[in-house]
């Protein structure tokens, strides 16, 4: 495990819950893997007029202990598998204590900086990201979402799909150019924010209800585990909406798939599955859903879709 971003959490990295929000994150790991770039003679795949990038694929993203502002932050990580133009990296958030506040598997591919197609590592390169090899603590491994299961192919995931499935639009928008990265595409970070913002729209009412089924309690919320598939690469000006479904629910927990389109072309930007809780903030503890309540939660997200 090597060192790939020190640094802590601001008061306006943390949101409404009181802990730092989700997108923020997928920001600092992202900073990280620019860390590990630049030790694999990569430190040019994140500036302007680069010929070569790196762009996630893939992404599962394990939410262990919250992150409140001020305190020290460090990230540390290793390469889990080499491919001709992929590497899988394992990323861990941890505090000042050593405990893990989350923990990242990241599948990114060398691409051209404009096609975007696949791009083979150089043999220094490939060497490099094949010394940092090791092994993730066990604890920090997947735990709700079933990564065996394969994403469904890009014909199937589309704007058309959802709305013949009765999944509702929960998030509507457009793409700022201060929300793109050095090559006008979108941050990947900007993706699970914009969902972020968007689940009270389906969640708020309902979580509400959750919290005062026990007189007391004030409703919070957050998401434990998050699977993420980047299928396209909106630029500035392109418009975005989030179409999310109920995939599961249980006493504690309740899963959600959220598919990210583009409404012009239908096309799908990205795929998730979460798993979420609803938590009381006075005592930072998940709160379970009353049994008559897990239906009404069909019922507010209908659809049958999947990542």
């Amino acid at each position: 495990m090597i060192d790939l971003w020190k640094g802590s959490a601001n008061t306006w990295d943390c949101d409404e819950m009181g802990h730092m929000n989700v997108r923020v994150y997928l920001e600092k790991a992202f900073e990280g893997l620019g860390t590990l770039a630049g030790l694999c003679h990569l430190s040019h795949v994140y500036k302007p007029n680069a010929p070569s990038t790196l762009i996630p694929r893939e992404q599962h993203i394990r939410f262990i202990r919250e992150v409140h502002p001020g305190r020290p932050l460090s990230m540390t990580g290793c390469v889990l598998e080499v491919g001709e133009t992929t590497v899988t990296v394992y990323q861990q958030l941890v505090h000042g204590d050593g405990t893990v506040a989350a923990a990242f598997r990241t599948e990114l591919e060398h691409v051209s900086t404009h096609s975007l197609k696949a791009f083979p590592w150089s043999d220094r390169t490939r060497t490099s990201l094949e010394a940092l090899a090791g092994t993730p603590p066990t604890e920090t491994a997947p735990r709700g979402l079933d990564m065996e299961k394969s994403p469904l192919p890009d014909d199937e995931v589309s704007r058309a799909i959802a709305e013949e499935q009765g999944v509702q639009v929960i998030g509507l928008g457009m793409i700022p150019l201060q929300h793109c990265d050095v090559f006008g595409r979108m941050e990947p970070a900007r993706f699970i924010g914009r969902v972020s913002d968007s689940v009270p729209n389906l969640l708020y009412d309902w979580r509400t209800r959750v919290a005062e089924s026990v007189p007391g309690r004030k409703m919070g919320a957050a998401v434990l585990e998050n699977r993420i598939v980047y299928r396209r690469w909106p630029k500035a000006g392109d418009r975005f909406e989030v179409r999310t479904a109920l995939a599961g629910v249980q006493e504690k927990t309740h899963s959600l798939v959220h598919w990210v389109l583009d409404p012009q072309t239908g096309l799908p930007w990205i795929t998730a599955e979460v798993v979420a809780i609803t938590f009381d903030m006075n005592t930072r503890k998940a709160i379970a859903t009353p049994k008559d309540m897990m239906d009404d939660l069909a019922r507010i997200a209908p659809g049958d879709i999947s990542l």
